[in-house]
């Protein structure tokens, strides 16, 4: 989490700051590490966090600690793009699992960073460090790759100023280097990223489209590295997406008919 350089003014501000003090690596804190995270005096955070605890944003555990509460779990299901999205992909998704066995995901790009909103996976898939909720940086990540190459181009070239950071000796942290990569997504329709984030992994990924016919999100097949045939898992991941496409109201997927969702399991998929 980058360091504030001024303490939220407005309650509103203040109360978003102690939500945000939670992460993926800190999912419980106590209050002087809410204080301390958020830059609030003790007291004040105590006040706000007693009213986030009382609303159920929050929650208090036996251990004195504090967590994310399933009320804001609830609040957050009612968000349109999430839900909506994730209820049309989501037969399509279960397809191209069956098909593979591996992980299966759909992903967002929120801001700069791809933010996952479902995965599907296997009992013995590969092991990746992506989750639903979770986010990593675009440029590694066979999903991000396709969400940056459609993203505006003032979002491209933020990302593209970098630094870009390495995740395995395999990842992309030369500007040129992605934008041929991004070129090459656009023209193909898809993209291959063997390695970038975890060496064992390799994974297989295609656009979704919107109404407007503008990338909205994309999704992707992940599988172990070593085994995997990735030229055979393209067809699959390309049709799904299609698929999902043409649920959404895609101008250029409207010609695909039903017969989208049969081709993602024509035939399973060895690994």
């Amino acid at each position: 989490m980058p360091p504030r350089t001024t303490s939220p003014a407005s309650v509103g501000a203040r109360l978003i700051a102690v939500l945000d003090a939670f992460t993926e690596r800190a999912p419980a804190l106590t209050l002087s590490e809410l204080s301390r995270r958020t830059e609030l005096p003790l007291t004040s955070t105590h006040r706000l966090v007693g009213e986030l605890v009382a609303g159920g944003l929050l929650e208090r555990g036996a251990d004195g600690r504090y967590r994310i509460g399933l009320r804001l779990w609830e609040i957050a299901s009612l968000a349109p793009r999430g839900v909506g999205l994730r209820e049309s992909a989501l037969p399509f998704l279960e397809d191209l699992y069956e098909a593979t066995h591996q992980h299966v995901q759909l992903a967002v790009l929120e801001g700069r960073e791809v933010l996952y909103l479902e995965r599907i996976s296997g009992r013995d898939a590969v092991s990746i460090i992506s989750r639903v909720g979770g986010r990593l940086a675009p440029h590694a990540t066979g999903v991000g790759v396709v969400l940056l190459a459609h993203a505006p181009v003032e979002v491209q070239e933020a990302i593209l100023a970098g630094p870009l950071r390495r995740f395995t000796p395999k990842t992309v942290t030369r500007s040129s280097e992605l934008r041929r990569i991004l070129a090459d997504v656009r023209r193909d329709g898809y993209a291959i990223t063997d390695g970038t984030v975890e060496t064992v992994a390799l994974s297989v990924a295609a656009p979704v489209r919107g109404p407007a016919d503008t990338v909205v999100a994309a999704i992707s097949v992940v599988v172990p590295a070593a085994s995997a045939q990735p030229r055979e898992i393209v067809p699959a991941v390309v049709a799904a997406a299609r698929g999902i496409s043409r649920v959404l109201g895609a101008p250029s997927a409207r010609d695909l008919g039903r017969t989208v969702r049969r081709e993602t399991h024509r035939r399973d998929l060895a690994f």
